[in-house]
C-alpha cells in the first residue's frame, strides 16, 4: 500500500501481506478482491475485502489494543444506538512477519463527512442523539481509564496542550489558543457519573450516505469519563445554526461547553505539529477545527 509514513517506528503493510493473512487465518475469504482505503487516518491501514467486509491493520504499537476493544464492545453498544457502527465479525493474530492483533469487520456504505453534509441541522440533530443514546448506556464493566485519555479532566492534559502550541510556534496564533484552553481549564469540572464516549468524533470518523450521517466509525477512543469530550463536532463539524442546534438538543450547560471546546483545542494542537509533514487531510482537518475554537472564543 502506497501510504503515508506518519510515524517513525509504524509498520508497513499491502495487499499482499493481507491476503497471506488471511489465507492462514480466515481461508474463506482468502478469493476476495482486495483494494486498500484511501484515507488521512493515523492508527490503521484499511483494505475492503469484495463487497461487505474490510480488513484494518494496525500502523502503530499504541494501536494494538483498539481491535479486541471494540470486539468486545461495539456488538454490545450497537443495538442500544441510532447510527450503525462497524461491528467486528473476526480477530486475527500477528502472523507472516506482521508483528499486531487486526480485525475483519462488516464495511459500511457511504463517505466520510470531510467531504460534506447536505443538511448539517439535520446532522446535528442526529449526532445528538447518537451522544445522547451511548451515554445512556450501562458503564457496568467498563475499562479503567487511562490517565490523560479521553474523557479526562482537562487539567491532566495541559502540559502536552502548553508544549504543542510551543512546538507550533508562529504557524498558529499561540496566545490565543492558550487564551481559549485557559477558559476551558477555568471551568467547573465534570462531577457527575462517567458515561461512555467515542472520544473522536472528527469528520473522518461520520459516514454520510444520500447527504444524511448513516454510521459512526472508528471507535479507538472508546472510553468512559467527562461527557463533554463528545461536544468536539460542534467546532470540528458544526458551525453558527447548526453548531447552536447541537448544543440545544444536548442542552449543554456552558461549564460542558468550555470544556468541550478545550477538547477540540487539545485534539487540534496535538494533532498539528505531529503531523504537519506528513497527514494533509488531518492538519486541514485540525487547522479547520481551530479556527473554529478561536472564533468562538473571541466572542
Amino acid at each position: 500500500m502506497d501510504a503515508i509514513r506518519m510515524h517513525a517506528d509504524e509498520v508497513d503493510t499491502d495487499v499482499e501481506l493481507v491476503r497471506r493473512l488471511l489465507a492462514a487465518q480466515f481461508p474463506h475469504w482468502a478469493d476476495l478482491p482486495i483494494r486498500p482505503v484511501p484515507s488521512y487516518g493515523t492508527d490503521h491501514d484499511i483494505y475492503r475485502l469484495g463487497a461487505h467486509l474490510v480488513a484494518r491493520l494496525p500502523r502503530i504499537g499504541w494501536a494494538t489494543r483498539q481491535a479486541a476493544r471494540e470486539a468486545e464492545w461495539l456488538p454490545k453498544l450497537a443495538p442500544h444506538l441510532p447510527l450503525a457502527l462497524p461491528v467486528p465479525v473476526a480477530m486475527g493474530r500477528p502472523a507472516e512477519g506482521y508483528p499486531f492483533d487486526w480485525s475483519v469487520c462488516e464495511w459500511l456504505p457511504g463517505h466520510d463527512a470531510s467531504r460534506g453534509i447536505d443538511d448539517l441541522d439535520r446532522a446535528a440533530v442526529d449526532l445528538a442523539a447518537f451522544v445522547t443514546a451511548l451515554r445512556r448506556i450501562d458503564t457496568t464493566g467498563a475499562f479503567p481509564r487511562a490517565p490523560r485519555s479521553r474523557g479526562a479532566a482537562l487539567a491532566e492534559l495541559d502540559d502536552g496542550v502548553r508544549r504543542s502550541v510551543a512546538q507550533l510556534g508562529d504557524r498558529i496564533d499561540g496566545q490565543a489558543a492558550l487564551r481559549s484552553w485557559q477558559e476551558s481549564l477555568d471551568a467547573p469540572a465534570w462531577d457527575g457519573p462517567d458515561v461512555w464516549l467515542h472520544g473522536d468524533l472528527l469528520p473522518g470518523n461520520l459516514l454520510v450516505v444520500d447527504g444524511r450521517l448513516s454510521a459512526v466509525i472508528d471507535f479507538g477512543g472508546l472510553n468512559v469519563g467527562d461527557p463533554a469530550c463528545d461536544l468536539q463536532p460542534a467546532w470540528n463539524v458544526f458551525a453558527g445554526d447548526s453548531r447552536r442546534r447541537f448544543r440545544t438538543e444536548l442542552d449543554v450547560d456552558e461549564a460542558s461547553w468550555l470544556r468541550g471546546r478545550g477538547w477540540a483545542l487539545c485534539q487540534a494542537v496535538a494533532a498539528l505539529p505531529y503531523y504537519w509533514h506528513t497527514n494533509p487531510g488531518m492538519v486541514r482537518q485540525a487547522s479547520h477545527a481551530l479556527a473554529q475554537v478561536l472564533a468562538d472564543t473571541s466572542r
